[in-house]
């Protein structure tokens, strides 16, 4: 018989650390740190504002669904993580795969359908991936990437790597009865996952509160003994002492690990969503009140960690590096007919 999951614990939100040097769950970032959070929110955002236009423009096929107002969330995390930990998420996953460092002209070239995109042209937008930066998906089945993540953090366990497994899915996913089950799975092998449940408040057009028994989604493993907390998914500085907290504790061996990231998108769920299912009001409040990109901003020109020149010329790089990646997957041809036939079968 198998040995009882430990008791479940609900944590508080992080406080400061009393130490000089950042470790598990502390909220100190330096400067530099900051500003690299910042420049990697802003190239998401503008890369996404970008790929909108391009699906206006009928340069992308299929399905859309852009990212824009929850960049803290993947940028807090990947600044938690070491080379070789695994990454896997739902198909809005245009930002996680620019946090991992893919190049964002193979990412562009890949959403218009062009040879030199990462799976060739033939994945698209929630579909492609990168072993080079251990960037396992995209995928287009709702809660389908939990039980891979799982996966994944079996063959670290197995393989002795010392690797964790960041598995992200969305609220409207964590309903899904193989969460759950991989969720038991993960408790009983005690392996290093940590699901970071990215709750914008709407799993397409259903709001948690309709949807959702327990609205406190970290709370959604306790029946297995997982330990979570919800944090601030607007923030980067409090996802980042929220995510080294639950990545260390994966990666010590104490199992698996839940962070809600209470979060929001300003689009729809995919580009042809008109989202009339929430007001304008509501919409404007975030972007105003609580966007993470101006909230990092803020927090470096009150702490005189920068100036608004250096903030205009991270801007005008961003800017550029989306324009050529634009323009690089408008450039790059579309795939030959008989790769229609290639990467279907693996000999084993």
């Amino acid at each position: 018989m198998a040995k009882p999951a430990t008791k479940p614990t609900v944590d508080a939100p992080p406080a400061k650390s009393e130490s000089s040097q950042p470790g598990p769950g502390s909220n100190s970032v330096s400067p530099d740190q900051l500003k690299s959070f910042y420049r990697d929110m802003l190239l998401i955002r503008r890369f996404e504002e970008r790929a909108g236009q391009l699906y206006g423009m009928g340069l992308i096929g299929g399905f859309c669904h852009l990212y824009i107002g929850q960049e803290a969330v993947v940028v807090g995390m990947q600044s938690t993580i070491i080379d070789k930990d695994a990454i896997i998420t739902s198909y809005r996953d245009h930002g996680h795969m620019l946090a991992a460092g893919m190049d964002p002209k193979g990412v562009m070239a890949e959403l218009t359908g062009r040879r030199d995109g990462y799976s060739k042209g033939k994945g698209g937008s929630m579909h492609m991936f990168s072993r080079e930066k251990s960037f396992y998906g995209g995928h287009g089945i709702v809660g389908a990437q939990v039980p891979i993540g799982t996966g994944l953090a079996f063959a670290h366990k197995y393989n002795g790597d010392n690797n964790v497994s960041l598995t992200y899915f969305g609220d409207g996913s964590a309903n899904q009865g193989q969460v759950s089950e991989a969720m038991n799975m993960a408790a009983l092998w005690k392996l290093p996952v940590v699901y970071v449940i990215e709750n914008n408040r709407y799993g397409m057009g259903t709001s948690v509160e309709r949807s959702t028994a327990i609205t406190e989604l970290y709370r959604h493993g306790q029946a297995y003994g997982i330990p979570g907390e919800a944090v601030d998914g607007m923030d980067v500085v409090a996802v980042r002492a929220a995510g080294l907290k639950a990545v260390d504790h994966a990666r010590s061996g104490r199992g698996p690990y839940i962070l809600e990231m209470q979060t929001y998108r300003y689009r729809g769920h995919s580009m042809s969503d008109p989202a009339k299912y929430r007001t304008k009001e509501e919409v404007d409040k975030y972007r105003t009140e609580r966007d993470p990109i101006d909230h990092a901003r803020k927090l470096m020109l009150d702490g005189r960690m920068t100036d608004e020149a250096a903030l205009k010329a991270i801007d005008a790089e961003i800017r550029k590096i989306v324009n050529d990646s634009a323009e690089f997957a408008q450039q790059s041809p579309e795939p030959d007919p008989s790769e229609l036939w290639t990467d279907v079968l693996a000999e084993a």
